[in-house]
């Protein structure tokens, strides 16, 4: 799909840069293409040097913690809800240790290990699946979490952000987490229906319960607040849990008598290795989507988007933020690119900019983890994994639209 999609932005680029040479006569296209190719590569290089700093610092507090416990008690506490929820898995099967984890690590940010987590979650259930090529109905709710599941942390946002010039970086804090909330709610809500799961027993509702409590506090505080204070708040929130959250790995560790220095080290190494390994994907998209909007082709999708939404009579400042919700659900690096491809155009903390970064916040890649977790034990039906894990997306990017209009409109 990516190889697919990439070819069709560089041609995509030069059939409109060729129509606008011959009829429009802009001779001036095909240098414009040419001068964005070194462009992006410049802001390639600037981004994934920015990277390294912190990621390597996320990645080495996220040891500490990984090694002072703090997942598996993580991976405990929220365990009791998947046996509710998935009553064709038996109580204690490792497949149930497995999800709790993936989503655990996910709930933290901690891409890397989530991944070999959730492939190991679902070769762990596809044991319990009697059809083995179409997926089961527990495969298809750990799928729809996952590309929809809340992350506390969306560091990675605040650091583009951030090299972007946004003043305050983690303003979108808490718009990023009511959006994602919605999403997994409404993926959530899309899968029970279809599978006829019991939301009503008493464990679901005291998580969910508990879950909305939260989500609905933040939202009955901030609807009290002034337009002016809701991105300061979001920010002080933002800030000041991220540094509480860091304090309490240390303490943990501490306690645990965990050498404290040598796991840091030992993450931040990884950090250093993912921020160069980046550089080719982002490079990939960058250059490629710059030359789609240097020979007008984006524009042109875009522009036309707005007219019909102005012929609706609503508001058009969310359209420049669109590419990246339709290239969401396709491409992780190729919505990446596109978010820093809106806010290098349009300025980080310009309104197109902030629902931008929401947005890469708010959901996951639904195309591309159905690909590699379905494709790793070989399931070829997904039945209606990709009806509702879209669900789930549309609801997070409709939640992100109106989340930043409410806090920065």
């Amino acid at each position: 799909m990516l190889n697919r999609l990439w070819i069709s932005f560089f041609l995509i680029a030069f059939s409109s840069a060729l129509y606008q040479w011959l009829f429009l006569d802009n001779a001036m296209v095909f240098e414009q293409l040419v001068k964005s190719i070194f462009t992006m590569s410049k802001v390639t290089v600037d981004i994934a040097i920015g990277l390294i700093g912190i990621l390597s610092f996320w990645l080495g507090m996220m040891k500490i913690a990984e090694n002072a416990g703090l997942i598996d008690k993580l991976a405990r506490a929220i365990s009791p809800l998947f046996t509710r929820l998935m009553p064709d898995v038996p109580r204690g099967h490792p497949a149930i240790g497995s999800m709790t984890m993936n989503l655990s690590a996910n709930f933290l940010g901690l891409d890397n290990a989530a991944t070999p987590l959730g492939l190991k979650a679902m070769q762990d259930l596809q044991q319990l699946n009697p059809k083995k090529d179409t997926a089961s109905n527990a495969q298809i709710l750990f799928l729809v979490l996952n590309t929809s599941s809340v992350t506390l942390f969306p560091v990675a946002v605040f650091v583009y952000r951030a090299q972007q010039g946004a003043v305050n970086p983690t303003d979108v804090f808490v718009p990023i987490i009511l959006a994602t909330f919605a999403s997994t709610l409404a993926g959530l809500l899309a899968v029970a229906t279809v599978q006829k799961i019991k939301l009503y027993h008493q464990v679901v509702l005291f998580y969910l319960s508990g879950a909305i409590a939260l989500v609905g506090g933040l939202v009955v505080y901030f609807s009290m607040l002034t337009s002016q204070a809701l991105a300061a708040q979001s920010s002080l929130l933002g800030n000041f849990l991220i540094f509480t959250t860091l304090v309490i790995f240390i303490l943990a560790a501490v306690r645990k008598k965990v050498d404290v220095y040598d796991s840091f080290i030992e993450g931040a190494k990884q950090g250093f290795e993912t921020s160069i390994k980046l550089i080719p994907y982002l490079l990939a998209m960058l250059v490629a989507i710059g030359v789609f909007r240097a020979s007008g082709a984006l524009e042109l999708i875009v522009d036309s988007f707005r007219g019909l939404v102005l012929f609706l009579g609503f508001d058009t400042r969310f359209v420049d933020a669109m590419p990246t919700a339709l290239m969401k659900p396709l491409s992780g690096s190729g919505a990446r690119a596109m978010m820093i491809e809106t806010m290098n155009t349009h300025g980080a903390d310009s309104f197109a900019g902030r629902l931008a970064s929401i947005i890469q916040g708010s959901t996951e890649t639904t195309f591309y983890v159905l690909a590699v977790y379905f494709g790793s034990v070989g399931i070829r039906y997904s039945r209606h994994a990709v009806m509702c894990g879209l669900f789930a997306d549309f609801a997070g990017i409709c939640a992100a639209i109106g989340v930043c209009y409410w806090f920065f409109g």
